[in-house]
């Protein structure tokens, strides 16, 4: 559902609870990066595991994703990453084996981060990476996609919301319920659950920062020659298998690999096969540790 608002939060948000962690293990660390407008949370089962295998894991918040939707809508994609990258950076000093795994825009700020520390980064996971915005949901159909970019140019992506509606990029029906029962209530300006499942609405100006940043890594896979894994739900309801085999058939990485899943939508690291995700996460970080 498309949602046209010129209402502003302009208050002060304090009650969003941070939900970055770090899980302390061994000399390796994997360093996990949430999607956008997303949480933490998402890719606590993929820590978990991880964390099992005896690696030390963090997952830090993305710029202002403990703020109101309209500091967050006004957030660029530098920023995000900016704020990924200075947490990143902190763990340089102990670690010297880092793993970095990212889910949706996640991925391409992982990706960005190996260009950018191809010595740190040993290897990447890359969650259903979103160059495009062309699964199969609503808020992709060919129409949608047609109005994007017209809005992208104008001052109205401020004012343009999408608001999460089904599957809500999980095919796990428990837990798309609990996701829903709070989606369909939620107002615009309503945090009371972002910590647990992320913002009820996506507004069209982080979509335009997604697409910015796309652009940008788009034009540096060339320059990536770090092993990365691409995991990947067949039927993703935001982004198509299109995603994952651009970056693999651009990239200079001389071990690439895909992997898709056939029981899981967008959200693969929490949803129906998020145990089978953790294990090919693991098992392919385990091939370059020390």
């Amino acid at each position: 559902m498309v949602i046209f608002s010129l209402k502003e939060d302009e208050r002060l948000i304090t009650n969003i609870p941070d939900t970055s962690f770090f899980l302390p293990g061994d000399k390796n660390l994997c360093f996990l990066i949430h999607g956008l407008t997303g949480t933490a949370k998402e890719l606590g089962s993929i820590a978990k595991h991880l964390n099992k295998q005896s690696f030390s894991v963090a997952s830090p918040l993305m710029a202002n994703h403990n703020k109101s939707i309209s500091c967050l809508k006004r957030t660029s994609w530098q920023e995000h990453y900016n704020s990924i990258r200075k947490e990143f950076v902190k763990y340089t000093a102990e670690y010297e084996n880092i793993f970095v795994a990212g889910l949706s825009f996640g991925a391409l700020i992982g990706i960005m981060l190996a260009q950018e520390f191809p010595e740190k980064v040993k290897a990447l996971n890359c969650f259903s990476p979103t160059l495009f915005f062309d699964g199969w949901s609503k808020g992709s159909k060919p129409k949608s996609r047609i109005f994007l970019p017209l809005v992208y140019s104008t001052p109205l992506k401020y004012w343009f919301y999408y608001k999460e509606e089904y599957p809500y990029g999980i095919k796990n029906e428990r837990l798309r319920a609990k996701i829903e029962s709070f989606y369909k209530k939620a107002e615009l300006f309503d945090y009371s659950k972002v910590h647990l499942y992320g913002y009820p609405v996506i507004p069209v100006a982080c979509m335009y920062q997604n697409h910015l940043l796309a652009i940008k890594v788009m034009s540096i896979l060339k320059n990536i020659t770090t092993p990365i894994q691409l995991m990947q739900a067949r039927e993703d309801d935001v982004t198509s298998p299109k995603n994952s085999y651009y970056i693999l058939d651009h990239v200079s990485s001389p071990e690439k690999e895909i992997f898709f899943l056939e029981n899981s939508y967008h959200i693969i690291t929490a949803d129906q096969e998020r145990d089978k995700v953790a294990e090919k996460t693991a098992s392919f970080f385990e091939k370059y540790k020390i």
